[in-house]
């Protein structure tokens, strides 16, 4: 059953292999998780759970919310999300997801939001070359014409041109399970993952590969 679950990723470092070869690897703190809610084909038209993590204090969450988190009788979380689940799957709302449910050599995929980088150029927001660096170019990181005068007289949709760059979600496909650390959390991944120290990030068994 391909399954997720809720982290915090802790930072980068890097662990030895038998070969004594370094692997650049990202720690996450992965759980546990308290199932919020459990959606059943008869109730929703499909079966999944609703993941909480994160302690969040319970004046800071809306009514609806509080009502919400209460069918859990388990606290009020900072974060949410939805994970498919089969039918006959024992979760329901109060049980716990712990990191134990991946092992190593799993391929995952770690979801995040990548860092903002604020208002930024062609070059570091689309990765344009830029104009001659050369004396009198008065063309150094300028993104060129951005249209036609003659036809069609208007700047076409999705050109590529400054502004906001990265805070959007991000995944990142294939990543190896290096380690797994059940009695403190923690998820050792293979390279690097989306998003900030600290930020808040999902891993889920890879979609796209078998493990």
């Amino acid at each position: 059953m391909k399954s997720g679950i809720i982290g915090k990723k802790l930072g980068m470092t890097q662990v030895f292999d038998t070969d004594g070869k370094a692997i650049p690897v990202t720690v996450i703190e992965a759980g546990p998780c308290i199932v919020v809610q459990r959606k059943t084909v008869q109730n929703d038209g499909y079966d999944a759970v609703q993941l909480g993590y994160g302690p969040k204090k319970a004046h800071r969450a809306g009514k609806p919310m509080i009502g919400h988190f209460r069918k859990a009788g388990k606290g009020a979380f900072g974060v949410l999300r939805e994970v498919k689940v089969n039918t006959d799957s024992p979760l329901d709302a109060g049980a716990e997801v712990h990191v134990d449910i991946f092992k190593e050599g799993d391929v995952v995929d770690v979801t995040g939001d990548s860092k903002g980088r604020g208002f930024t150029g062609v070059i570091k927001r689309w990765n344009f070359k830029g104009g001659r660096a050369t004396h009198g170019s008065m063309f150094h990181r300028a993104p060129g014409s951005i249209g036609a005068s003659a036809w069609p007289s208007r700047v076409i949709k999705n050109m590529k041109m400054a502004g906001h760059y990265g805070d959007e979600r991000v995944t990142t496909l294939n990543l190896k399970v290096v380690k797994v650390q059940p009695e403190k959390n923690l998820l050792l991944v293979r390279g690097a993952v989306p998003g900030a120290r600290n930020s808040f990030v999902f891993v889920r068994h890879a979609v796209k590969k078998g493990n």
